[in-house]
């Protein structure tokens, strides 16, 4: 694909997604097998599958392939989504894991603006140039804990 285009609604996108999570649960894979093929992260490849970002065409082809998609989806994989995966309630979410980052943003949103602002001052962490990473690892005092990284690039704002 020489032109990068852009979809105006995320309707296609959703049933993509609702095909692609189809296909993942009948052949039986994790995110990470799907991801691993591509040489993406697999927060990234997800992310895509789920709608948020547009896939290389090598890694739509890979992924399509894999699931058993045609090619109107490699294409549709390379467009450039609408995003933003909370939609309805007044923009609050009601899926419980979703709902529970909403609620830690509630708490600690305005503690990490006040920390990032006074460790960078005014701008912003990007979302666009950005890496996550989320693990699972021991709670000594018993269970298990989530590690989620979440690394954006520092935009100053600047005057004009």
């Amino acid at each position: 694909m020489n032109n990068l285009h852009a979809q105006a609604d995320q309707n296609s996108r959703q049933q993509l997604t609702v095909a692609a999570i189809e296909a993942k649960t009948r052949r039986d894979l994790s995110w990470k097998e799907i991801s691993e093929p591509t040489g993406l992260s697999v927060a990234f490849v997800t992310a895509a599958l789920l709608g948020q970002h547009p896939l290389p065409a090598d890694a739509a082809r890979t992924v399509a392939d894999l699931l058993g998609l045609d090619d109107d989806a490699v294409l549709l994989l390379q467009t450039v989504p609408m995003r933003g995966s909370i939609v309805g309630n007044g923009g609050i979410p009601t899926d419980p894991t979703i709902y529970r980052f909403y609620e830690m943003l509630q708490v600690y949103g305005t503690t990490l603006k006040a920390l990032v602002h006074e460790e960078f001052g005014d701008g912003i962490i990007s979302a666009i140039n950005f890496k996550l990473d989320v693990k699972k690892v021991a709670d000594p005092e018993g269970g298990e804990r989530a590690v989620i990284t979440l690394d954006g690039k520092y935009l100053p704002t600047k005057p004009f």
